[in-house]
């Protein structure tokens, strides 16, 4: 029997791939972060840094790029069902605003302290830019669909025409820019910075949103479609990438083997992700997402439902396990005999000791853990907003 759009909306109705691809990308970006904490080489060059990094650095690092724009996509999408339930443009709109600007606290008042190991600087991460996005639609979803989905086109594939302009060049109205496309200082002189611009972030969210009906159509035709898109963005991401004429600042160039000659081609740039960013990982994402519907029982169909779980609570658990991560890492350098004034003193100086951490490998068995013990937690919160659905608030965790 074919749901229709109202039974499509209702939580037992849900698609499972939309919830499965969300709880995939945050098991990912746990690994991303756990990462952070366990492996020292984070402290010492960038995992893209091409002249110090390593093939199988690199490529956890690449993996992980598919989180946040394909959360973001979600996001977008999301609002757009959300919108197809209550059947109120304003109530939507201050939904999203309201969404938008309690991200954006999270971020700059919950998350920042892990980043700045207490130091009291804000640093404007990933919740800040799907916050702005959320913000951006509820101006947007005022708008006729293809208008939004046309805003969201053309910041994704103009805004690499603004590479040239830099925060450090524009004097008092730098740090203004640096919320919108450079990476910089905060404005008014507000201890942090900038790590993720909002303008690109904000051109995925309504990219998502202008794809929300294609989520209301029947399994084949989505399927189709999802197929098409992705497999296009990828051809489109080698021709643009091959070429070197536009699309990301960072050009690729033969390296001293085939090997790192690839990872030059793959190693494009994320802070402001750059339109071929955005193409290889959402043509990715929009690849798996009909493969995720097809996961069968047995162990697939257990791993899965695990997904599918994390999916539905993916503020909870990115919040959990950024403190659980943190947590452990702390309490491995303490048991260590390192003190917290070492600690920072690693961070600052980004020359940690070589036995600091666990390594990369390490990491892996750590975040392997994590996965685990954060799976009940899930499972528990998921049960509380199922059964205590008259509690509104439940709905911005």
């Amino acid at each position: 029997m074919n749901a229709g759009p109202a039974d499509a909306l209702h939580d037992k109705h849900r698609l499972p791939e939309i919830d499965r691809l969300r709880g995939l990308v945050m098991a990912l970006m746990a690994l991303d972060h756990i990462r952070d904490f366990f492996d020292a080489d984070t402290l010492r060059f960038s995992p893209t840094d091409l002249d110090h990094t390593y093939p199988f650095l690199f490529l956890t690092r690449f993996v992980t790029h598919f989180c946040a724009p394909t959360f973001t996509l979600l996001a977008g999408v999301g609002a757009y069902l959300y919108g197809e339930k209550v059947k109120d443009a304003g109530a939507l709109s201050r939904f999203l605003a309201t969404r938008g600007l309690w991200l954006i606290f999270l971020d700059a008042f919950i998350v920042s302290p892990l980043w700045s190991l207490g130091f009291g600087r804000i640093e404007l991460g990933t919740l800040w830019a799907i916050g702005c996005g959320l913000l951006a639609l509820a101006g947007l979803s005022l708008l006729p669909l293809r208008a939004t989905l046309g805003v969201g086109l053309a910041i994704i594939f103009g805004h690499n025409l603004l590479d040239g302009v830099h925060a450090a060049d524009l004097g008092a109205f730098g740090p203004w820019w640096s919320l919108l496309h450079d990476r910089g200082p905060l404005p008014l002189g507000v201890p942090g910075s900038v790590l993720y611009p909002a303008l690109p972030w904000i051109g995925v969210a309504a990219l998502g949103f202008g794809m929300g009906p294609l989520f209301l159509e029947s399994k084949k035709r989505r399927d189709h479609a999802l197929h098409l898109g992705g497999a296009a963005a990828l051809v489109l991401f080698v021709l643009l990438r091959a070429s070197n004429i536009y699309g990301d600042p960072r050009p690729w160039s033969a390296q001293s083997d085939a090997l790192f000659t690839l990872l030059s081609f793959l190693n494009v740039t994320k802070y402001p992700p750059s339109l071929l960013y955005l193409l290889v990982t959402l043509g990715g994402a929009a690849l798996a997402l009909p493969a995720l519907e097809r996961m069968g029982k047995g162990l697939l169909g257990r791993l899965g439902g695990a997904l599918d779980l994390f999916g539905r609570t993916p503020l909870f658990f990115y919040v959990l396990h950024l403190y659980l991560g943190a947590a452990a890492a702390l309490a491995l350098a303490l048991a260590r005999g390192y003190t917290l004034a070492d600690i920072g003193a690693f961070v600052k100086s980004s020359a940690p000791p070589a036995e600091f951490g666990v390594g990369l490998l390490g990491a892996y068995v750590v975040w392997i853990a994590a996965v685990f013990v954060l799976y009940p937690a899930c499972r528990w919160f998921a049960g509380v907003k199922r059964r205590r659905r008259d509690l509104w608030w439940l709905s911005y965790l």
